[in-house]
């Protein structure tokens, strides 16, 4: 036998004898000593034509925690200092609670109502930036309020994927949009049926249809995301419906954040996703989102 095929003979009979004694040893109980992260900021905050900054800040929770409403108030962040500047003036936000129906207490920030000279609310055209100092770190991130494109109709139709679990009297919203002539136009829209609030549905960009009209745009309408209730019936509204579509125009950042969370969150429960990255567009490892939405309102009653 050569000496090289003799070598390659040997180091193949090593490595199956070594991949024979590992399958038959012994099983060992491995014991995973995961340390525990920090907790980092979270932000989510927004200002929107014509209405005033608010922010809801917390502390991201640890994986094994017990999750319960104790948990959930415990981790909002109230020692913090935030401010926004508009590029002619800065104002601080003051912190304000909300008892829910529930029994637990909802805290976020926004403008000082006992102060006048403390009143901002957004404009188009105009960028905005937030501040927060928390345990002596600043984070920052500046956003940008749009000029809106609205909607140039809106109709109603027959749900175009009905199934057997379709109600009867699903309707489906559609309207047709004209894109501006310049790219870079992002847009998420909200839709309110009835009494509900604003749930958000889907995002849009035109780095396909920059400067195109866009026919017969399904318009699903939103939802709360956590809900279990049955998917064929949510994304339809139904005769005598009073609907408002809150169609808004945001920056690149706040498009990539809630572009790459609505992938994160779709992708739960599934084993053969890709884990993805959310980008936040707050500094200094925050996480979360800081959104200006030039918005456009439409109300419509379904026939």
């Amino acid at each position: 036998m050569p000496h090289n095929t003799r070598t390659q003979f040997t180091l193949f009979t090593a490595i199956c004898l070594l991949l024979s004694l590992s399958i038959c040893s012994c099983q060992k109980e491995i014991h995973l000593n995961l340390a525990s992260t920090p907790p980092q900021l979270v932000v989510e905050g927004a200002i929107e034509t014509g209405v005033p900054p608010y922010v809801f800040l917390s502390t991201t929770i640890s994986f094994f925690s017990q999750i319960n409403l104790n948990t959930l108030e415990n981790s909002y962040v109230h020692n913090a200092t935030v401010t926004v500047f508009d590029g002619d003036s800065t104002i601080k936000l003051r912190e304000y609670i909300v008892d829910t129906a529930g029994g637990s207490k909802i805290y976020f920030w926004s403008i000082d109502t006992s102060n006048l000279s403390n009143i901002m609310v957004g404009k188009v055209g105009k960028s905005y930036k937030l501040s927060v100092v928390y345990n002596g770190t600043t984070y920052t991130s500046t956003t940008k309020i749009p000029a809106v494109k609205g909607l140039d109709s809106i109709w109603f139709a027959t749900p175009t994927f009905k199934n057997k679990n379709t109600p009867d009297s699903a309707w489906e919203m559609f309207a047709n949009y004209t894109d501006p002539d310049t790219i870079g136009n992002y847009v998420r829209y909200f839709t309110k049926i009835n009494s509900q609030p604003f749930y958000p549905s889907q995002l849009f960009s035109d780095e396909i249809v920059n400067g195109k009209l866009v026919p017969d745009l399904a318009l699903p309408a939103g939802y709360l995301q956590t809900t279990n209730a049955n998917g064929d019936s949510l994304n339809y509204v139904y005769p005598g419906d009073t609907v408002v579509i809150k169609w808004c125009e945001i920056d690149r950042g706040v498009y990539d954040f809630w572009n790459t969370w609505q992938f994160a969150n779709n992708a739960i429960g599934n084993p053969f996703a890709s884990p993805i990255n959310i980008q936040s567009n707050i500094s200094n490892g925050a996480l979360g989102v800081w959104a200006g939405y030039g918005s456009a309102l439409y109300t419509v009653i379904v026939p």
